[in-house]
């Protein structure tokens, strides 16, 4: 199990180290947030629904139009929007070059401040998986919270399921 997850981190790294690289997103288009976002990204953020990055492709389309780049095995989508009482500016979704399906999102706030938030208005804990300056939060579910400057990435992946037998 424990390999699983450090195989599912290291994937969803290579679309978070794109996002740093990338620089400082551009602004978002003013859009109407839909008041669906929370309980649909939130959930999914959090591991608390399935993943279908088919699904959250069409959703974030629909809600904020076009991804604004596909790079790193992700469909990045700019937008205004909060989560758990967070900033939130970009949200990516996988494509299917990858093994594993995720949602990431980044959040204008410290690791410490995200996860802080998330137990208070949702009651999961992301525990630091070590003793490190920086290290990756995890909660029970299988979100992860990893640090970057002053800002999160908040992010749940799953390997993608087996297509059905014969």
């Amino acid at each position: 199990m424990r390999r699983l997850f450090g195989v599912a981190a290291a994937a969803v790294k290579v679309a978070v180290c794109a996002w740093a690289l990338a620089g400082a997103p551009g602004q978002a288009q003013a859009q109407t947030l839909p008041s669906t976002f929370a309980p649909t990204i939130g959930s999914a953020l959090l591991c608390r629904s399935a993943l279908d990055n088919a699904y959250f492709h069409s959703y974030l389309t629909t809600s904020f139009g076009p991804a604004y780049k596909h790079e790193g095995g992700a469909y990045w989508f700019r937008l205004d929007a909060t989560l758990w009482g967070k900033a939130v500016k970009e949200v990516m979704v996988s494509d299917d070059t990858s093994p594993l399906v995720f949602v990431a999102a980044v959040a204008d706030s410290k690791p410490e401040e995200l996860e802080e938030a998330i137990r208070a208005s949702a009651g999961i804990r992301h525990r630091a998986v070590d003793a490190s300056a920086f290290p990756l939060r995890v909660s029970n579910p299988g979100s992860v919270i990893a640090y970057q400057n002053n800002k999160s990435k908040i992010y749940c992946a799953r390997y993608k399921p087996l297509p059905p037998g014969p």
